[in-house]
Formats: structure tokens, sequence, C-alpha cells
């Protein structure tokens, strides 16, 4: 078993039984859900949008070489610049040589997955360059020293008493402050930042291939703020965040914010194409696109499993898993939790290291039931799981276990040949710690139910 396989195992046992952190969890994502299902019910056609989205998502990786140097020529011809990054550490190097040539000092962020993929908080920190979330939840971790702790709410796991807490130990706000107040002195706090920051860095909700621009799409108007004030703009966005078209936001912002948080469209929605034109009164001097790779190839080099890559990032598979519900997104100690990290990291980050996430699953597939673009996600775990197994990562004790399962099964005599009583003794002591620690053992009848029907076919044939 490796370290994140271990942890894994020891983290989400203790969250598991962590009655607060469920209680809160399950508390706002209920409220999510409610939200979510109501904006659902106002979408006509919804199945319609899901096939739809499928099909234009399965389109661009088919074809993802065209649309990206199709998206670099266009963003060119308007002056941005893209760098090309195959893994984290080139994407930090481009980042930091951007900062440095510009003899910048501080950087103010929007919300951004593929940033904290990267690390590129700890980076510039390491680096003398200061670096802060704008992001009220992402405002708020980064205050507690946490990930992010799910894909569209940061700080999902912290009520707002733990949030009123933090604000007092650290603002002198006051202990019992409302969530609004809170909001207020975060405002109070960010607006300056956005004025002085010497550089501005933001993900991208998608690319534009027709258009070469880059869209954004937020709640809090915070990315619009980093994206205007600073002279600098970088955008750093995974390859596969590329859509065909302008005209595809009609269809792809919608069915993001409605599965999401519920929303029929989100507050602020942005079309960043470029830096400042002759006669533009805002925008930065000079604008990045990073696009970035990091194992994104190597899931799009798996034909069967491809389809992760189609993911929008609405967060909804998280909401809907039962498992994530019960233990969180920081037992994963990935970027990407819930189900859809659970068949991307095995590819972005080595089978070998995570493919006990793909294991890690009841396999109920409610999380491809609510996916907007019908992401296939339960069968995609198990071709992780076959994947595992194939390369021959399963511990030699498993190996051995399912051969001999696998013998009993195909011949009922095996199964046969030891009584209920041995059975029972194998399983209070081959099975007692990791199954029996917090559930009831079964206990196996003297005779197997093969033995009784032929015991009283006997009989009855002797009557």
């Amino acid at each position: 078993m490796t370290k994140f396989a271990e942890e894994f195992q020891q983290v989400s046992e203790e969250k598991a039984f962590d009655l607060d952190h469920r209680r809160i969890i399950n508390f706002n994502i209920g409220r999510y859900t409610t939200a979510v299902n109501r904006g659902l019910s106002k979408l006509a056609n919804l199945e319609a949008s899901k096939k739809k989205g499928h099909v234009i998502k399965w389109k661009v990786m088919e074809n993802l070489d065209k649309y990206l140097l199709e998206f670099e020529s266009n963003f060119q011809k308007k002056g941005g610049k893209v760098i090309w990054a195959n893994d984290k550490e080139e994407a930090q190097a481009e980042i930091l040589q951007i900062i440095r040539r510009a003899n910048a000092k501080t950087v103010i962020k929007s919300k951004s997955m593929t940033t904290e993929e990267i690390h590129l908080n700890e980076f510039l920190e390491a680096n003398q360059i200061d670096s802060l979330e704008s992001d009220l939840g992402e405002f708020i971790v980064q205050l507690l020293g946490q990930k992010p702790y799910h894909i569209v709410t940061p700080a999902m796991h912290l009520s707002k008493e733990d949030i009123a807490k933090l604000f007092h130990e650290r603002f002198d706000t006051p202990a019992d402050a409302t969530p609004e107040q809170l909001t207020a002195k975060a405002r109070v706090l960010l607006r300056e930042k956005y004025t002085t920051a010497d550089v501005g860095i933001t993900g991208a909700n998608f690319l534009l291939s027709d258009v070469g621009s880059v869209a954004v799409t937020e709640n809090e108007g915070n990315a619009r703020l980093s994206t205007t004030f600073p002279r600098i703009q970088i955008t750093i966005a995974g390859v596969e965040k590329v859509i065909p078209s302008l005209n595809d936001l009609d269809l792809f912002w919608p069915m993001l914010s409605t599965h999401g948080t519920g929303q029929n469209l989100t507050v602020y929605n942005t079309i960043l194409g470029g830096p400042r034109q002759d006669g533009e009164t805002d925008g930065p001097e000079e604008m990045y696109v990073i696009l970035l790779d990091n194992g994104r190839t190597n899931l799009l080099a798996q034909k069967e499993q491809r389809q992760g890559l189609y993911c929008i990032r609405c967060g909804a598979c998280l909401n809907a898993c039962p498992i994530y519900k019960n233990i969180g997104g920081h037992t994963y100690e990935t970027t990407y939790s819930g189900p859809i990290g659970s068949i991307i990291t095995p590819h972005l980050s080595g089978m070998e290291e995570f493919k006990h996430l793909s294991f890690a699953s009841s396999l109920c597939g409610k999380c491809s039931e609510v996916c907007p673009v019908k992401i296939d996600i339960h069968k995609m775990l198990l071709l992780n799981r076959r994947d595992s197994v194939s390369a021959g990562l399963s511990p030699k004790v498993e190996v051995i276990g399912w051969k001999g399962w696998k013998m009993a099964m195909l011949k009922r005599r095996w199964v046969d040949l030891l009584g209920g009583k041995v059975k029972n003794m194998m399983l209070n002591t081959f099975f007692k710690k990791s199954w029996g620690k917090h559930r009831e053992l079964p206990v196996v009848a003297p005779k197997s139910f093969s033995k009784q029907w032929k015991e009283g076919k006997r009989n009855l044939d002797e009557l």
C-alpha cells in the first residue's frame, strides 16, 4: 500500500466518524442540492442539453490539437501570448519568469483549481512573491493554511461560526459576526489589493477557439477586478478547457451554473480577448495564457477513459457522492476530489500512487446520473480498477485472495469443503479488523444452502 493510500484510509476513517464534520458538510451540500434541484427544474430538455454537451466535448477531444492551435492563433492576433507547459514545473517557471521580467512583487488571484494543481501560492511564496486569493472561500482557506475542500466551494467544510472565529482572531471582528459582516470585512481587506497588485492570475472556465478568448464565470466580481487593475494578467488553463465556439457558451454557461450552484446563470460572466487595445480604458498591458498539460495527454491517450477530460468542473458529482458526503474533500490529498478526481488523478499523477481512489466508491452511479456532460464516471472507475490490476499493482495477498475466491465460485464443492464453524473462524481471524471493526461480521450457517437443498431434496425423494 502506498503512502497516499495509507493516509487516505486513516483520514477517511477519522472524518467518517467525525460527527461535527459530517453535520457541516451534509448541511452545506443539502443547501446546494435544494438549489440545484430547483434550478434544474427550470431547464427544458435537460437530457438533450447533456447529450449536446457530451457530443461537443467528444468532438473537442478527438480534435484537440486543431482547436488548441486555432485558439493560439486567434489569441495572438489580438496581442496575447500563449505559453505551452508540459508539467507543473514548466508552468511555475514560466509564471516566475513573467513576474521577474516585470519586476513585480505582488499577485492577486481569482479562484482557479489549475493554480492549486501546480501549487502556485506555495511556489510564489518560496520565491518572495506575495500572492493573495481574492475569492472569499479561497481567501478563508488560505488564511487557515489549507487546501480547497471542494471544486466549487473551497470552504464548504467550515461553518459560519468557524469563519467568524477565524476573522475575530485575525482581524478583530465581532466573535458573533454575521456572514454579511464577514463578507463586508473581506471586501474591505481585498479592495486595496486589486488596485496595487502588479500581476493578476486567473483560471479559465472555457477557452474559446474561434475567437481566441478566455471565458470566466464567477459570483463575486473578484475575477473581473483581478483582470482589470493589474498591468499584467496571466490565465492558466488545462488544455481540455477549449471549446469550439463562442456560441457554445449558450449551452455551457447555464449548464455549469445550474449544476454547480442552482443559478440560471452566475452573476459575473466575462470574456477576456487579450491585452488592452488602443482606445480601451481598462485591462492589462500584457496578457498571457498558459496551456497546461500536466498528465492530461496521458488520459487523452486512453481511448476508453478520455471522457474524464470532458469535465466542466461544476462539482455536481461531489455533491451527489455518498462517499464524498461522509469523508469530505481533504481526505483525497489531490486537487480534484470526489468522483471526478478519482477517475482523472490516477492518470494525471500516477496510477500506482492514486489507484486507491478508484476503489473508494460504492459504484452507485449517482455521479454519472448528475453529470451535465454525461461522463460515464462509475464505468471509468471500473476501468481504472481494471488497469491497476492489469499493471500488477494489486498487493500479493489480494491477488491470492481473489484467485481463491474465483476457484471457489467456479466449483461448488470448494465452497462446501469447509463447514460454517471453520468459515466463521476465518472471518474472525482475517476480516475482523478490516470489515468488522465498525460492523457486525456475518455469521455463516453450519451448512451451506447447497447442502441444505440437497438434503431437503433427498428427504422429499424418500417420502
